[in-house]
């Protein structure tokens, strides 16, 4: 699930996003307000967008709910296991669980809070979420379709760039969160994913190596 051409430059990528959502993380801790860096972009309110807009908005939010979010998990899956592409369907679930979890978590490390302190805001979880779907397809379809280093790369950060400054847009729009809390959210799933994939590669790798050994070569490697 990991293009070996990609190894290098997507752990770059998910290195210095970490670095970018640890700063953000300590920079806002226990905030309430937002910073001057969101007031620069926007002021998120309960109306910043309209209709039409904001049906958008609300249709992209739904996608980041617990209910939107299972469907496209489960569509994810399935499509992949149609394509039969099992590692693939296993990178859909764990990418996506992990880069929620992961959100969930730094939310409650952070502590920074949006419209009252019951609302948790760094990072974005949504964001984050559609973001791991877009680098998910992206590096399923860099695998199918052969693309080497550039090529894949670009498809692979333009898809994020797009998802993330998508339901970024939606979440700041509709005042659920902070521009930096979207930046946080795109910044987590460019650091989650890539090392998901890398894990589930190995572990297939690892289990296929294993299935492969005759009977007796495999009792000899368990006694070492």
């Amino acid at each position: 699930m990991l293009p070996p051409s990609l190894r290098v430059w997507l752990g770059l990528v998910a290195a210095l996003a970490t670095l970018v959502v640890f700063v953000l993380g300590v920079l806002y801790a226990g905030h309430g307000e937002p910073s001057r860096v969101d007031g620069w972009i926007i002021r998120p309110t309960a109306d910043s967008v309209r209709p039409p807009w904001r049906h958008v908005a609300l249709a992209l939010d739904f996608l980041g709910e617990p209910a939107g979010s299972t469907m496209l998990i489960v569509a994810g899956a399935a499509g992949c296991l149609l394509l039969r592409r099992p590692r693939a369907a296993v990178l859909v679930v764990a990418g996506a669980g992990l880069t929620v979890g992961t959100t969930t978590l730094l939310k409650h490390l952070v502590g920074r809070t949006i419209h009252g302190d019951g609302n948790l805001s760094y990072p974005s979880g949504h964001t984050a979420f559609f973001t791991a779907l877009a680098l998910m397809a992206a590096l399923l379809a860099t695998g199918r379709l052969g693309l080497g280093g550039k090529a894949g790369m670009s498809l692979v950060l333009a898809a994020a760039l797009v998802a993330g400054a998508t339901m970024g847009w939606a979440e700041v729009r509709l005042g659920a969160h902070y521009p930096t809390d979207a930046l946080g959210g795109w910044c987590t799933a460019l650091a989650v994913v890539p090392a998901t994939a890398w894990l589930v590669d190995r572990t297939a790798d690892h289990m296929t190596d294993r299935t492969a050994l005759p009977p007796a070569d495999a009792g000899r490697r368990e006694r070492r």
